[in-house]
């Protein structure tokens, strides 16, 4: 039974790991993808940024375009910032989830665990009884 529940134990921390590995994989894909969004953005603004520069004259280029660099920074900065937090919210309600289920699962193994040991018990004790009267 120590061996199975070994195993079992064994198993589950496996299966906990790949299921970590798994959302750590799909973390990072989102990341990747949401930077990967940033950056196009990013380039697409830079490029309506240079072509409204040379219609101007060059101290409102500057002007204008030191503005929206900073604006676009401050809000990459901002989509950064709360991408992240939520990843690590999610990843944090993910975690304790599982932590939840890997703790109910052990505690339904004790109990059974338990009442085995309780029922080989009890025919332990039974049979030492009927060899008492035996004897």
């Amino acid at each position: 039974h120590e061996r199975e529940h070994d195993r079992e134990i064994s198993e589950l921390a496996v299966k906990h790991a790949e299921e970590m590995e798994k959302l750590r994989a799909e973390l990072k894909e989102e990341q990747n993808h949401l930077l990967d969004q940033l950056q196009q953005q990013m380039a697409a603004a830079h490029r309506a940024e240079q072509e409204q520069a040379q219609l101007q004259s060059q101290t409102l280029h500057n002007l204008e375009l030191e503005a929206l660099r900073l604006t676009l920074n401050n809000m990459h900065t901002s989509q950064l910032e709360l991408t992240q937090s939520n990843l690590r919210k999610e990843k944090e309600t993910a975690l304790m989830e599982l932590r939840e289920m890997l703790n109910d699962k052990r505690a339904q193994e004790v109990a059974i665990l338990q009442s085995r040991h309780q029922l080989e018990w009890e025919k332990i004790k039974e049979q030492c009884l009927k060899e008492k009267e035996e004897l």
